[in-house]
């Protein structure tokens, strides 16, 4: 299961006292990767001027208060705390502490033969079965057996065959195949 602690404090050292989210049932323990489609509450201690929340925009960036535009696409919570922090020490804040916090992640896409294709709110711990469902079920078309997903991770786009009890990750793309009589 995901773990949800965000939260992250940088000292004035700079050395982080975070515990990263994990896609330990996912991804083989890979630490999640925020992208487009990601909403992240950015507080900056000491300073409600430049904190808010934030949405990873269509070119991987978010727009902050006086550094206007940091990368965050490809980057942890921790990276994104450590990037805002690079940018906002020395010129702006002496020692700038920083919390990022998942708000909501990218949604995923259902396509193919379910009655209601489209792209929906990832929740955490959902199955292609689940997903499958919140698309409206299966057309009578459907190949049940032959649904694939496309994951884009640090390699890429990678096409994997799937059963109904995968487990889903932000963004994936489940395709529900046409079966031929």
């Amino acid at each position: 299961m995901l773990q949800k602690i965000f939260v992250l404090l940088v000292s004035a050292l700079g050395t982080s006292l975070l515990s990263l989210p994990t896609v330990a049932d996912q991804g083989g323990g890979a630490e999640y990767r925020l992208a487009a489609g990601d909403r992240v509450r950015i507080t900056v201690f000491g300073h409600e001027d430049l904190s808010g929340e934030f949405e990873v925009d269509g070119a991987g960036l978010i727009s902050f208060p006086l550094i206007r535009e940091v990368k965050a696409s490809g980057l942890t919570a921790l990276g994104l705390a450590d990037e805002i922090v690079s940018q906002l020490r020395p010129d702006y804040l002496k020692n700038p502490r920083i919390s990022v916090e998942m708000l909501s992640y990218r949604p995923f896409y259902v396509i193919g033969e379910v009655e209601s294709p489209g792209s929906y709110p990832y929740v955490n711990g959902m199955t292609v079965i689940n997903a499958v469902a919140v698309a409206g079920g299966f057309t009578y078309r459907a190949r049940k057996g032959r649904i694939t997903i496309v994951r884009t991770g640090s390699d890429g786009k990678v096409e994997m065959k799937v059963d109904v009890d995968t487990l889903v990750q932000p963004g994936d793309v489940i395709e529900v195949p046409e079966r031929f009589f």
